[in-house]
C-alpha cells in the first residue's frame, strides 16, 4: 500500500486546544492534581502525556509525576511481530504507583489491545487506587471492552483508513489527520 491521501482532522492549534481541555478533565475526574500520575504509552503517548502534564503543573501549581510505558512485550500479538521485537524502556515515577491515580494516554484507540497491555504492564508495577485511560483520537472498532475515561475527538474511520497523530519530537509537526489508504492494483 502506498502513503495514501491525507486529511487533516485538527491542525496544531485545535490540538492544543482539545489537550486544553483534556487536562482540565484529569484534573476534575481526580479531584485536583494530588497523587497524580500521567504515564504515556510509547510512541506518541509519552509525548502527549508530557504535554498534558506541563498544562496541569502550570494550572495547578503542583509537580504531576510522569513516565512512559513500552507494550512490547505485553502484546498480544507478539509472535506475529517477528522473533527480534523492538523493546524499549519503561520508566516509571520514583515516588511509584501505588495508591495514586494513574493516567494512562495514548494517541489512539482502536480495537482496545494496546491499552489492555499497557493496563497489564501497569499492574506488574504496583498497585494504582485508580487508573484513567486517556486518548486524542478514539477511532472506535472496539474488540475489546474497554472504552476511555478522557478523549480528545472520536472520529468513524472505514477500514481502509487509519489515523496519524503527528508530535513535533518524532514527525515535526503537531497534528492529527486521516490517512485513507489506495487499494491495491495487480
Amino acid at each position: 500500500m502506498t502513503n495514501g491521501e491525507r486529511t487533516t482532522l485538527m491542525d496544531a492549534a485545535a490540538v492544543e486546544r482539545v489537550l486544553g481541555r483534556m487536562a482540565r478533565e484529569i484534573v476534575e475526574k481526580n479531584a485536583g492534581a494530588r497523587e497524580l500520575v500521567l504515564l504515556g504509552i510509547r510512541r506518541r503517548g509519552v509525548e502527549l502525556a508530557e504535554r498534558l502534564r506541563s498544562l496541569i503543573e502550570a494550572e495547578e501549581g503542583v509537580e504531576v509525576g510522569g513516565g512512559a510505558l513500552d507494550i512490547t512485550l505485553y502484546r498480544d500479538d507478539l509472535m506475529e511481530v517477528g522473533p527480534r521485537p523492538l523493546v524499549g524502556e519503561s520508566n516509571l515515577p520514583m515516588e511509584g504507583v501505588d495508591d495514586r491515580t494513574v493516567v494512562v494516554v495514548d494517541d489512539v484507540l482502536f480495537t482496545g489491545r494496546t491499552a489492555r497491555a499497557a493496563m497489564n504492564e501497569l499492574m506488574d508495577w504496583g498497585r494504582p487506587s485508580r487508573i484513567l485511560l486517556c486518548v486524542l483520537v478514539d477511532r472506535e472498532g472496539r474488540e475489546l471492552p474497554i472504552q476511555p475515561d478522557i478523549v480528545g475527538r472520536v472520529v468513524s474511520v472505514l477500514p481502509s483508513q487509519r489515523v496519524d497523530v503527528l508530535v513535533p519530537e518524532e514527525d515535526g509537526r503537531l497534528a492529527v489527520e486521516l490517512v485513507t489508504q489506495e487499494p491495491e492494483t495487480s
